[in-house]
Order: structure tokens, then sequence, then C-alpha cells
């Protein structure tokens, strides 16, 4: 049986230490939960209260504690590891922070209970913020603490959840959602992208990076970034050139990327690869030629102090006002922000 402790370790920034404020982060777990749900989120947590504290003495910023669903703390995690929870949700004391529901099979086939149903909305009127990760959305809808609210799940029940509980906004794409004080995330790793933004919000941008970087997260993704990037949609498809053309083309974004040349790099005639490529990909080829170009200049900005001129030509976007343009309507924010919030320190 594996059981997971919350105690933080030493580590540095005396600004946060001082403040000795710790917020109690209860996350809620199922019969089988999916692991990274609950873990994920822990983890974000957990690394940010290490990373905070300056000494033995020093208050920890977070308390995190997994809750069980049922009478008993034993559950099995959809994986079929045992975990061992702090508490059931019957011994819960006390202010609550933050209450997050994990995603897992229970929930998904409504095997909570009324009892459980009931206590989450009524814990939840009291605690400052409350979310889901993946299809823990379903159980915030069943509680009614969805209605009349935009929120998101993991894409393959976003669906599903739109049909049980049509009075919410569900939107597939986002990575999370956030209505007031309700926050909703896609699948599995999305709840880590959810807890940095959380992390973000209490204790700033330099914590949060810290954090992503010490858990070699790839990347802090913003709310709005799509379930799938640009070059994964591309990887889904049935065929193998429109799968080989993903390299081909981040080699070549700052070359003419047309219908034609795309249609000739395949060997196909430019309209069979357009009415092809439509079908396959639900988008045009410009467009999804636009997004890879878009998500190649986050990563340079995030990860490089090149100027916005040398990043726009790299990537093909033209000018710097091109690009601007182009974030602007993609990202909702324009590239020289986009950097100021979201590049690492220390960028070569």
């Amino acid at each position: 049986m594996v059981r997971v402790e919350g105690r933080s370790k030493q580590g540095a920034r005396p600004r946060l230490a001082r403040a000795g404020r710790t917020r109690r982060v209860v996350i809620i777990a199922a019969p089988g939960a999916e692991m990274l749900d609950v873990v994920g989120p822990f983890q974000v947590f957990a690394s940010a209260t290490q990373l905070a504290r300056t000494d033995a003495d020093s208050a920890p910023i977070y308390r995190v504690e997994i809750v069980s669903c049922s009478r008993r703390t034993a559950f099995m995690t959809n994986c079929g590891l045992r975990m061992s929870a702090h508490r059931s949700f019957r011994d819960v004391r006390g202010q609550i922070d933050t209450l997050l529901i994990a995603g897992g099979s229970a929930i998904e086939e409504d095997r909570t209970s009324p009892e459980v149903v009931r206590w989450v909305r009524e814990i939840a009127a009291r605690t400052r913020r409350v979310g889901s990760v993946c299809t823990g959305a379903l159980l915030l809808a069943r509680a009614g603490l969805l209605d009349g609210r935009r929120a998101t799940t993991h894409w393959n029940w976003c669906e599903g959840l739109a049909r049980r509980y049509p009075q919410v906004m569900v939107e597939p794409h986002p990575i999370f959602i956030r209505d007031g004080n309700v926050y909703t995330s896609a699948g599995v790793t999305a709840g880590m992208d959810l807890a940095l933004a959380l992390v973000e919000d209490d204790h700033g941008s330099r914590l949060a990076l810290r954090v992503a970087r010490q858990l070699v997260l790839y990347l802090r993704r913003p709310g709005g970034q799509a379930q799938f990037s640009a070059a994964l949609s591309l990887q889904l498809s049935d065929r193998q050139p429109l799968r080989e053309l993903q390299t081909w083309v981040l080699e070549n974004l700052d070359k003419s990327l047309s219908v034609q040349a795309l249609a000739e790099h395949v060997a196909m005639s430019p309209r069979n690869f357009a009415r092809v490529f439509g079908r396959e990909m639900r988008v045009t080829p410009g467009k999804f030629v636009e997004r890879l170009r878009v998500e190649a200049a986050r990563r340079r900005l995030e990860e490089t102090r090149h100027s916005l001129k040398k990043i726009a030509g790299q990537c093909g976007l033209g000018s710097v006002g091109s690009m601007r343009r182009i974030f602007q309507r993609l990202v909702g924010i324009p590239p020289g922000q986009y950097r100021q919030h979201f590049r690492y320190a220390g960028s070569s």
C-alpha cells in the first residue's frame, strides 16, 4: 500500500515564508481514481511548499490532503495501485482553502453516493475555490456547482458532460477554465497545469515557474491552450504521409508552406491534398501551418532571449506586426506580453 504524505523540505524564497499563511488543499478521490489526477496536483503543491520554505520552523504555504469518497480511507486507483487517503470525507473538519475533485471510474459511472454529492455541495459553499481534474467535473456538475458556468473536462468526456448536464456550458478545447471561483481542467496531466496556475495566483509567476522547472515540465501551459497541440493532432492521422509531413513542416517553418508546397512533399495534387487534409484534420492546411508556427514561436519566447523580429522570421510569421496580430487572435495576448509572463528565468 502506498501512502502519500504532505511533508515539506527546506527550500528558498523568504518572502513567502514570512507571510506565515498555510492554505489547506483537499483533493477528493473515489475508487477507480485516475492516479495522475490525484498525485499530479498533489506534487505541484508539495513542490511549491518545498521551494518556498526557508527553515524547518517556517509555515508551509500549502497543506495538502487526500480525502476518500467512502467510509474507508484505502482505495484502488484505476491503474491497480492502492492508495490510502488521509481521511474519509466524513471526517473532514475545519476550513478548506482549495477543494479539487479527481476524476475516475466511480465518478464517471455515477457510483458516488448522494451523501458525497451533498457534502461536496455544502463544503464548496464555504471554500475559497473549487476545481476538478479530468472527469471530476462530472461530480461538480452533479452537485450543481457548474450550473450556468463554462467548464471543460477530458476531451473524450466533453460530449457526455454536455449531454448529462445541459445547464453546463461545456468547452471541449481549453486546458483549464476558470469561471468565478470554480475551476475545471482537461484530462490527466492538465491537472498539473491547473495546479501551477493556482500556485501562480497565490504566490506569483516566479514560484510557479520554479515548480515547473523542478518537475521538468516541458511547458507551463496557459488555460486557453488547446488540449491537442497541432503537432499531436497530425500524429493522430491514419495516413502515414500526413504524419510524416509534421517533421518536414517543423524543419521548414521559415519557408513558403503553401498548399502546393505541402502537396508536392507528400506527392499529391494540391486539390486532392487539401481535400484529404481537411477531412483528416478538420482544418485547412493554412490554418494548421499557422498553429504550428505559433506553437514554435511560443516555445522560443519561453526558452530564448531572441528578439521578436528573429523569432517571427524563424517561425515564418513575417514581421513583428504580423506575429503580434496572429498571437492576439490565437493566443489572446501579444508576443511581448506572453514572453514577460511565461519565459523561464535564465533562458538563453
